[in-house]
């Protein structure tokens, strides 16, 4: 066994290629044995297509004073393995082990936390000037370089291609590494891929290029010299077999592409690209999922790999959230042609998949571009369309302003769908979804829905449908515990349970059964609480006009509390209570702090917040026996210290 023996990237350089060959064959081992029998399951597929290209990196390449930068991040645990974090894959995604992306506070070597798509380029953009501008860069006096690992995928997003412009223009000295394997999450959508993938297809080119290959090395005296130059002789035959010379027009200098994995092939490149005094690309070919057939043959799948939920005997798992949108969509759909459906390539995460398969000439997959999507969203809109735009809550930041200004200021019927709404769990701080409610309600006129269980569902996006103005429908990963009462209706809020004045709950979405949970935990004392599942933001007037007449309220959601729903809730009733000359209610607004939150089970999270069913009844125990000032909850800074 190698692999035991590499501790650190200068174990590498001792390894022949026979070596390096077993050492792939030992990693990939490792890590489907690593993300196949772990609890919260791990990227599989894109970690096991970089390999070979991983250790070509390391072995050319001195991390961490060279900084390697990995975007997207879940391709980066090769990179742990040769940064000496072997031992915290027992742990991958849970609390106190290995984060799925690159981590500042795991390694050295990790520089930036990548797990959302296109930002390296900019990020490497902006290391290259300071390593120039502090004569640390090589070539500018100094011996560090800038490499950015980027994904086909990542290439469909805006912003890498802002930065590539950025690049070319100020001629930054930055290796860009494409790993081109045709997929992101889904089949990359790219117009730029389609021609990457008829250029390595090209029989003129390829034949040409293995014909040098194979024959420049055995020129006497200075065949290792033109084997190196390859690239440039074979350039023109780029220019011949080409469309367009894409990267090369906007100033980056194109290499390839070449087998990403033949390590001597990818070395030889990667010492010929480093010494190009301007930003180049070397465009590399892998296969995602190589060395575990069912990875190749299910992707998708295998991209973000997750042990099969566990059932006792012949119990049937709730229909989930995400299964209950999918099947409303394509039911409104098939009544409405006007449906149309927009994803960032996240088509099966965010249910698409059948709708895509009913309707081809209704679904778009823009690929990783969120602000995009959400401007032809507007576009269609404003075309007499029905759009609806599926992306993870964690993502819909990157398209604020687009939903603030290009579907909010002209007030267009666009309905927003957010999956994985709240505390997610094992994907860290960057994939709660904690930040949409408080976005929305910042945008006026844009009305946000919060089932609380997948039945309310259907009825919610048929009324976001048949609105005139900017929606949007929210929901979690995880399924809530089971709930008593009837499905709300249209825009009204739904009274749950019915005390005697003193406290009034306002609860959102999933929060809505961990309260109704809480008052069962409460004994007598919840007879003196009234219990509303909120479902629409802004809050229906009845129920405001309702709390205003309780002792004590409190509003209970799983997003921030700076901003979000109790705020404006509170507010409402604040204003009501002054039109009313009534008096204002002792108030608490019960979310997540303002910090970071780190990878945990979401059970788990919600309890060290206080949001399980056991903290919301602490939480009205103190206000009805009048001790309302809370124990503080998780320290607001920006990286909380769980330990």
């Amino acid at each position: 066994m190698i692999l035991p023996s590499i501790e650190t990237p200068a174990d590498l350089q001792k390894l022949s290629y026979d070596e390096l060959d077993e050492l792939s064959e030992e990693i990939r081992q490792f890590i489907i044995e690593a993300v196949t029998t772990n609890p919260t399951g791990g990227h599989l597929g894109s970690n096991l297509g970089v390999v070979e290209l991983t250790l070509a990196l390391h072995r050319v390449f001195d991390s961490p004073k060279d900084i390697l930068l990995w975007d997207t991040g879940h391709q980066a645990y090769v990179h742990k393995l040769l940064t000496g974090r072997r031992y915290g894959f027992k742990n991958l995604r849970q609390r106190g082990g290995l984060s799925g992306y690159p981590n500042r506070s795991e390694s050295q070597h990790d520089w930036i936390e990548s797990s959302h798509a296109s930002t390296a380029l900019s990020y490497a953009h902006g290391l290259s000037v300071a390593l120039e501008q502090r004569k640390e860069l090589i070539g500018h006096g100094g011996k560090r370089h800038v490499v950015a690992v980027v994904g086909d995928g990542s290439l469909t997003g805006g912003m890498a291609y802002e930065a590539l412009n950025n690049l070319g223009h100020s001629n930054q000295r930055v290796v860009i590494v494409l790993n081109d394997n045709g997929r992101s999450y889904a089949p990359t959508i790219s117009k730029l891929s389609g021609s990457l993938t008829s250029l390595r297809l090209n029989k003129t080119y390829l034949t040409l290029r293995g014909r040098l290959r194979r024959t420049v090395p055995h020129l006497p005296k200075v065949g290792k010299a033109a084997y190196l130059g390859i690239d440039g002789l074979t350039s023109v035959v780029r220019e011949m077999v080409t469309p367009h010379t894409f990267f090369e027009n906007l100033g980056v200098r194109y290499i390839g592409p070449i087998d990403g994995h033949d390590i001597e092939s990818m070395e030889s490149t990667l010492k010929s690209a480093s010494l190009w005094d301007g930003p180049i690309l070397v465009h590399v070919l892998t296969t995602k999922g190589l060395g575990y057939e069912p990875a190749i043959d299910d992707d998708m799948k295998m991209h973000d790999f997750k042990l099969p939920p566990r059932h006792d005997g012949e119990k049937v798992a709730p229909q989930s959230f995400s299964q209950a949108f999918s099947d409303s969509l394509v039911a409104l759909a098939s009544a409405d042609d006007r449906v149309v459906a927009i994803t960032a390539a996240m088509p099966g995460p965010t249910g698409l998949l059948n709708f895509e398969a009913q309707f081809p000439d209704r679904f778009f997959d823009v690929g990783i571009a969120e602000q995009h999507a959400v401007t032809a969203a507007a576009g269609m809109a404003m075309g007499g369309l029905k759009p609806v735009v599926a992306i993870y809550s964690t993502f819909f930041s990157r398209a604020f302003d687009q939903a603030h200004l290009d579907v909010g200021l002209l007030n267009l019927p666009v309905v927003f769908v957010f999956d994985r709404a709240g505390v997610t769990g094992d994907d860290g701080p960057s994939h709660h979804g904690l930040l949409d409610i408080a976005l929305c309600l910042a945008i006026p006129n844009m009305t946000v829905f919060a089932p609380s269980t997948a039945e309310e569902v259907p009825g919610m996006l048929a009324t976001a449908l048949s609105m005139s103005t900017p929606t949007a429908l929210r929901f979690p990963k995880t399924l809530p515990k089971p709930f008593d009462g009837k499905v709300g209706d249209g825009l009204e809020a739904r009274e749950i349970r019915r005390g005697d004045g003193s406290l009034c709950v306002l609860a959102v979405g999933k929060m809505a059964p961990a309260a109704y949970k809480a008052l069962d935990l409460l004994g007598e004392d919840a007879n003196r609480v009234t219990l509303y599942d909120v479902r629409v933001l802004p809050p229906d007037a009845t129920m405001i006009d309702d709390a205003l007449s309780h002792e004590r309220v409190v509003t209970v959601e799983d997003g921030t509390r700076h901003g979000g729903a109790g705020t404006l809730m509170v507010s409402a009733i604040r204003s009501r209570a002054q039109d009313l000359a009534r008096p204002f209610p002792t108030t608490r607004i019960l979310g997540t702090p303002r910090a970071y939150l780190e990878q945990h089970r979401p059970d788990k999270l919600l309890a060290e917040l206080g949001l399980d069913p056991e903290g919301l009844a602490a939480a009205f125990s103190r206000l009805l026996a009048d001790q309302p000032e809370f124990a503080p909850l998780l320290p607001e800074s920006p990286r909380p210290n769980y330990s």
